[in-house]
């Protein structure tokens, strides 16, 4: 191992955690694990890894610990009985959560003299270790930087702020932007497919075209800061038009029209607010005030 690479512990081996601690093996941080099931810790151990009879062992065993488990009720189990342990510790709880369970979770850590950095895994188990994919810490700054090298062997970490809600905040944020993302390009590949377009024909042409929206939302969100929305490029009166063909072609072929019919909802909904003439960052208007707080 190198000695210049801190020792860190993994709490948890799911798919995920089992990855992080690779990671962190391939890159010689000499590595403790600790999982509810034993067995699951075998093939890391095959590859150097230190295996923990308890969690409060894993604790003593580095100056950091990385929690991956299935949800926060687990973390506490795991980790409440061992609470004192983690004094003068950092923990990093990678579990997936909420905004509020993150508060929590940081609030309990200070009540046992421990630093704390929630985060959220921008990527599945496969790409752990990339320093392309994003890891979004929120937290105490100077924990960050001082474990920076640490977190970049996982990924690109990112330091969003203070506020430890932050990165589960972001997370559920850019799923759902994943979610509509995919389901929008699926909608699209089912619509081109009624005409025997392969996906893998109308792929490329969709990217190509995601890059040309990235630009849209580099120039819309200086409008969402300041709440104007000039339609000098395309106003929501010409959305609405547009999204009619969208509506017409998918019903003709017998595509489902949920999604396009809840985005037209959306934009009539925004022009009846006043801002048809307005570019499409005004929808925003209508998202912050869902219709029955009209």
């Amino acid at each position: 191992m190198h000695s210049d690479r801190p020792a860190v512990t993994v709490i948890g081996l799911g798919s995920m955690g089992s990855a992080l601690a690779a990671a962190l093996l391939e890159r010689g941080h000499e590595t403790t694990v600790w999982n509810r099931s034993a067995h699951r810790a075998q093939p890391l151990v095959d590859r150097g890894a230190r295996l923990a009879a308890t969690p409060e062992e894993a604790i003593a065993a580095s100056p950091l610990t990385i929690a991956c488990v299935l949800d926060y009720e687990v973390l506490h189990t795991v980790l409440d009985p061992v609470a004192g342990s983690l004094a003068g510790k950092v923990l990093v709880n990678l579990t997936s959560g909420s905004p509020e369970q993150a508060h929590e979770a940081a609030a309990w850590a200070r009540a046992h003299a421990a630093d704390y950095l929630d985060g959220a895994i921008m990527t599945t188990p496969p790409g752990v270790g990339s320093p392309e994919m994003m890891f979004l810490y929120s937290g105490s700054h100077a924990v960050f930087e001082a474990h920076r090298p640490t977190l970049a062997t996982l990924g690109d970490p990112l330091h969003l702020g203070t506020d430890p809600g932050l990165a589960s905040l972001y997370d559920a944020a850019l799923l759902g932007l994943m979610w509509s993302t995919m389901t929008g390009w699926l909608h699209g590949t089912a619509l081109v497919g009624a005409e025997k377009t392969p996906a893998t024909a109308f792929t490329p042409v969709a990217i190509r075209w995601l890059t040309a929206v990235a630009g849209f939302l580099t120039t819309y969100a200086p409008q969402v800061d300041a709440g104007r929305y000039p339609g000098d490029d395309a106003t929501v009166d010409v959305q609405i038009a547009a999204i009619d063909h969208l509506i017409h072609a998918a019903a003709a072929r017998g595509i489902d029209n949920a999604l396009p019919e809840l985005l037209k909802s959306a934009m009539e909904r925004t022009k009846a607010a006043g801002h048809g003439s307005d570019s499409y960052a005004s929808v925003i208007e209508i998202l912050k005030k869902p219709a029955d707080d009209k």
